[in-house]
């Protein structure tokens, strides 16, 4: 089994495990060539838990791209406050987004929502994302939290990779939550760190209280055993990551750092090559 296995967030359903490594494992290794302790890992230490084409539609004639969604289709609940606490951070953190006004409807869908869209269209953290993308990506975090065979399914992708060798998980976005259940269901795992790259999971309503295992006195279960190491990494401007300390929500033990991504903010592999994610890995590779 893999020493390191990784996750990925929303958005990659059109690629696979080996695309999506091709540019992980460079930035793996520039993080710790930044952190000085290059040559750590060789191409066959490190596996991709995939579960990108779970989201995909059902096969079905002339159909191969993803669904074309628009304002409409934000649906009223859980989709509807996510996207206006993005549209309130990206207010918060860049000036040239306007900030939410008061709601009312107009011709059946919520100008709320709709206003929501076109602030966030003008966001670097969204800039060349399309509306129906960002949507999809919006309807995949809340199928993932409501729709258990689909939740099942993810952890155990990850879970499949999980050896005797994997001495950590390394999970962005979406994926940090995927991975952060799994472990928490894996008994007397020997994962030695977590590692989660822009991570939503201290956004309390939205996705802390839906978590599974369920937080108890407002505190989330410890993902392992008492030697685990978790290191939460977040860019300050980074919209999903929404809260980007952890330790209010599990605890005290994880480590929570800030790191400047530019205009990507949530963007994988610009969390991959920074020194503070090479740090992480390296003091469970050595």
């Amino acid at each position: 089994m893999a020493r390191v296995v990784c996750l990925h967030g929303v958005g990659s359903q059109q690629l696979g495990e080996e695309q999506l490594l091709k540019d992980w494992l460079p930035a793996l290794q520039d993080g710790l060539t930044r952190a000085g302790a290059p040559g750590l890992l060789g191409s066959g230490d490190v596996a991709m838990a995939f579960y990108g084409d779970l989201f995909l539609p059902p096969r079905r004639t002339l159909a191969g791209a993803d669904p074309f969604f628009s304002a409409p289709d934000v649906e009223p609940g859980w989709e509807t406050d996510a996207l206006m606490a993005w549209w309130a951070q990206a207010a918060e953190v860049e000036p040239q987004v306007m900030a939410p006004a008061a709601e009312g409807t107009l011709g059946g869908i919520s100008i709320s929502v709709q206003s929501a869209l076109i602030a966030l269209s003008q966001s670097r953290f969204f800039a060349g994302l399309a509306e129906r993308a960002l949507i999809f990506d919006l309807k995949q975090v809340r199928r993932y939290l409501t729709q258990p065979g689909l939740r099942a399914a993810a952890r155990a992708r990850l879970r499949a990779l999980i050896g005797a060798d994997t001495v950590a998980v390394v999970a962005h976005s979406l994926g940090s939550v995927v991975a952060y259940e799994t472990l928490c269901a894996l008994p007397d795992h020997g994962v030695r760190a977590l590692i989660t790259l822009g991570s939503p999971l201290g956004i309390r309503n939205l996705i802390f209280d839906q978590l599974d295992p369920a937080p108890a006195d407002g505190i989330g279960a410890w993902p392992g055993s008492d030697t685990l190491s978790w290191t939460n990494i977040a860019d300050r401007t980074d919209i999903v990551a929404l809260v980007k300390d952890l330790r209010p929500r599990f605890g005290a033990r994880v480590v929570c750092q800030l790191v400047p991504n530019g205009s990507h903010a949530h963007d994988a592999t610009h969390y991959l090559g920074k020194r503070e994610t090479g740090a992480a890995l390296s003091a469970v590779l050595r």
